[in-house]
């Protein structure tokens, strides 16, 4: 009989882990919630044509998309990132704008698998469109900041910079490649490659030869309009007010091609690994008209879960959640008054097990012991006959007799509820 294992780059997320997880969704929720963001869940997989917008001369696009035909021969890609789904929504369903949502969810990429970098992935995020203001953009990256902090993180360096409008990208892009191919026997054979595709992804390299010409490399600060220098210059003014520590960063690129303007990176200090980003966004206001909308900004943030976590264990914050359940129930009488006692106890809130199978007394205190409840409910044929329980708390050991109709007020005053 064969035997089967999750595929390479994906993996099973059990208890407590998948705890910590829906807390972390749940800390996001409440912090983008409360300013105005609605949920938005856009499929796992989009027509294809969706996520080459993101750049076809991006490694996202040309190594690592899950593509295939489906069965009706349309060609079709699991997502490897939501702002192109999000942009697909907004042309479909046209909301009002502006148009602020949040989403969560997993992502695909076939990328080697490394610590906290996976095929299968996790993130959450949020988009704006609609709106064409240095404010939002200030508000949207402390958006990020204020989760890091509410997570508990301190060591988390936001990097900013401006890639400016369309034609000063291109602009800069033909200043790289003249600069690059100026010294190309000093590049790296990879690096050369690269620079056929696209001259600032060659600013990524993280290869000892390359230091040199990327540091001699054109300033993407030089080629703004003063338009976008404008509009960076607020940015930063608006971050600073808001109390957000920042370095300006004028290599940062990132890795999608539909950046505009602003563009930021979040990096955990606590990292020691090759990758050290654990979030980023920015600006891709031409991105929605690509997708066949109206011209629409929008601004946006990914931030990934197993590297923020990665920098929250680092840091010894954000600890998975107990499963401890509050009380486990000892019956030896059969069973029947261990199923009455738990519908009973969980209506009223309480987290509530039980053995099974009917074990022995010594058996079932056991499993009790190993639930982590910190209070046993002992039910014997004397209880059931006057109508009571014993309450004992695993902890001390100490144990009282309690009448079935004063037990949710005992419980919520040895709980401390």
């Amino acid at each position: 009989m064969p035997t089967y294992n999750t595929s390479p780059g994906t993996r099973d997320i059990l208890a407590p882990e998948s705890a910590r997880w829906r807390a972390f969704q749940q800390v996001f929720a409440d912090i983008v919630e409360r300013a105005g963001f609605g949920h938005i869940i856009p499929p796992m997989f989009e027509d294809l044509g969706v996520f080459l917008r993101v750049g076809e001369t991006t490694e996202i696009v040309t190594k690592e998309m899950y593509d295939f035909d489906d069965k009706g021969g349309r060609r079709i890609a699991l997502r490897p990132e939501q702002t192109a789904s999000v942009c697909r929504a907004f042309v479909e369903h046209r909301p009002v704008t502006p148009w602020k949502v949040w989403y969560a969810g997993p992502n695909f990429r076939y990328e080697k698998p490394q610590q906290g970098r996976y095929r299968q992935f996790d993130q959450v995020g949020v988009e704006v469109l609609g709106i064409d203001d240095p404010q939002l953009d200030a508000e949207v990256i402390a958006l990020a900041v204020d989760f890091y902090r509410r997570l508990g993180l301190h060591g988390i360096r936001l990097s900013l910079n401006s890639l400016g409008d369309s034609g000063d990208r291109d602009r800069y892009a033909t200043a790289l490649r003249a600069h690059f191919t100026s010294h190309l026997d000093a590049l790296s054979t990879e690096s050369r490659a690269t620079l056929e595709r696209n001259p600032l992804r060659v600013l990524d390299s993280k290869r000892p030869e390359d230091a040199p010409l990327i540091a001699a490399a054109p300033r993407m600060a030089d080629h703004l309009t003063d338009a976008a220098a404008t509009h960076f210059a607020a940015v930063q003014s608006a971050l600073r007010a808001a109390g957000v520590d920042f370095v300006i960063d004028d290599r940062l690129v990132r890795g999608l091609d539909y950046y505009r303007r602003t563009t930021f990176e979040f990096v955990a200090t606590s990292l020691t690994a090759a990758h050290t980003a654990i979030g980023g966004g920015g600006r891709y206001d031409g991105l929605v008209a690509d997708l066949g909308g109206p011209e629409t900004p929008g601004i946006g943030f990914a931030l990934g879960l197993d590297r923020t976590l990665l920098a929250c264990d680092a840091e010894g914050v954000f600890a998975a959640p107990t499963s401890a359940v509050d009380a486990f129930i000892v019956d030896v009488t059969g069973g029947e008054q261990a199923a009455q006692l738990c519908t009973q106890l969980r209506a009223a809130g309480f987290g509530v097990d039980r053995a099974y199978d009917s074990r022995s007394m010594k058996s079932q205190m056991k499993v009790a012991d190993r639930s982590g409840a910190r209070v046993a409910i002992i039910i014997g044929e004397d209880e059931v006959a006057a109508n009571t329980v014993t309450v004992r708390t695993m902890e001390s050991g100490s144990q009282q007799l309690v009448s079935r109709g004063e037990l949710v007020e005992r419980l919520k005053t040895v709980l401390g509820r």
